[in-house]
């Protein structure tokens, strides 16, 4: 079976629509930052497929994926400081019940 451009789209559109459900109804910071690192990984799908199918012979796609990882991987970090520093005072990871912020 050959692949298609198609193919990557749609793989990558589900994952984005995985992530972008698990951002939108999850209350834990946990499960919130995983769903940012689907979608980002869909965005890596995207890029790699396209410099298969575009530029085939060039690394843009892959280069561009190793600084999305990178990003994804510095998010994580301090996003899980965040959300141990919130659990250390507040006993809680749950978005909702983190409110200091607030007015």
């Amino acid at each position: 079976m050959m692949l298609t451009p198609l193919h990557y789209l749609v793989l990558s559109a589900l994952v984005f629509c995985l992530g972008l459900y698990a951002v939108l109804t999850r209350r834990n910071g946990v499960a919130i930052l995983m769903g940012i690192e689907l979608m980002l990984n869909a965005a890596n799908i995207n890029l790699v497929a396209f410099n298969k199918y575009g530029a085939p012979g060039a690394m843009q796609g892959q280069i561009f994926a190793l600084i999305v990882i990178t990003l994804a991987a510095c998010e994580a970090a301090v996003g899980l400081s965040l959300i141990l520093a919130a659990y250390r005072s507040l006993e809680t990871i749950y978005v909702d019940e983190i409110n200091l912020m607030k007015w």
